[in-house]
């Protein structure tokens, strides 16, 4: 069974960064640590990569981003995040290996302990994320697109989804509106907890109560069915609606069409707020009153966050992006009836 650092780290009592260190020499160790950790490199017979010991002392020059490709994920949005990163990294000279399979513990553990790269971008965030813990231990610098619950420790960036979801809500109030509704993310985004997706959820609920409107949450699947499934599910429970926030790029124009098919215009009868790129709200039939995920900007700021770890510069723990509401056509003042 082949020997990796983590547990030449757990046998000497020691963090598994302290063990690269003390072979590599690129950062002062204790005599006695290093003693320490020799010894048990000694026992247990650890050989580090080849490829970790052609560069001691240096880098690789790759950075690796796991975007793991789960159910419920809208992949071309994902993407402008991991070509931002690219881009930018290239900027920096550095390449970007990209892991789109579900990269566990044992996956981020293979990758560091390979020292194929320097750093790591970890995106589709959870509140309660298995990957924390290891992640606050590896010997490599890394960078969450997202924030758990518990973000001590860890460097995390992201649009402030909860303050999103306050915002689309609180422009449907300043409108008039009383009654509205979420169309949110598929159903299985929320089983696991994944983080920007909760925070939309805790921000459209705070300011619909903080607002005495009344309000529901409706997940959905990312097809046409499921669109015109919970429209009318919708209308069927609240009556009354004609305010709604939609967070689920996929079914933006299935929902245009399946409240069309109910009788409702848009904004006459049902003001539309969106969370979504603004390729998409604009090339709708109606242009969507929406808040922009800054995809490009996340990607970018992720990858200057990590050059500012490797160069053991300062470096914010968290960075929350402002949303910003963008007013079109989608949404008009409420006509009391």
């Amino acid at each position: 069974m082949t020997v990796k650092i983590t547990d030449v780290a757990r046998h000497a009592g020691v963090s598994p960064s302290t063990v690269s260190y003390a072979l590599s020499g690129k950062r002062p160790i204790s005599a006695e640590t290093r003693s320490r950790v020799e010894a048990s490199v000694r026992e247990l017979g650890y050989r580090p990569h080849a490829g970790a010991r052609a560069l001691a002392g240096s880098r690789s020059n790759v950075l690796a981003m796991v975007v793991p490709l789960r159910a419920g994920i809208n992949v071309p949005v994902v993407m402008q995040f991991a070509v931002s990163a690219v881009t930018t990294a290239r900027a920096h000279d550095h390449d970007v290996l990209l892991l789109t399979q579900e990269e566990g513990e044992e996956g981020l553990r293979r990758v560091a302990d390979t020292a194929l790269v320097d750093a790591l971008i970890v995106m589709d965030v959870q509140l309660h994320d298995p990957r924390l813990p290891l992640l606050r231990n590896l010997g490599r610098p890394s960078v969450l697109i997202g924030f758990p619950s518990d973000a001590t420790g860890l460097t995390c960036i992201d649009l402030d989804f909860k303050a999103a979801g306050e915002l689309c809500v609180e422009h449907l109030a300043g409108l008039g509106h009383r009654v509205v509704g979420l169309i949110g993310s598929p159903p299985e985004v929320y089983v696991r907890q994944t983080s920007f997706a909760q925070r939309v959820v805790q921000g459209f609920t705070s300011a619909a109560t903080r607002n005495g409107m009344s309000s529901t949450v409706h997940p959905c699947e990312a097809t046409p069915a499921a669109a015109r499934a919970v429209a009318e599910r919708l209308l069927r429970e609240q009556p009354a609606l004609t305010g709604v926030v939609i967070h689920n790029e996929a079914i933006l124009e299935p929902l245009l069409d399946a409240f069309e098919h109910l009788g409702l215009r848009v904004p006459t009868d049902l003001s539309l707020t969106a969370l979504c790129p603004d390729a998409q709200a604009t090339a709708l039939p109606v242009p969507l009153t929406s808040i922009a995920i800054p995809a490009a900007e996340v990607g970018e700021q992720a990858v200057h966050l990590l050059m500012r770890k490797l160069s053991s510069d300062p470096t914010p723990e968290s960075t929350l992006l402002a949303p910003h509401l963008t007013v079109r056509s989608s949404t008009a003042r409420r006509v009391a009836g």
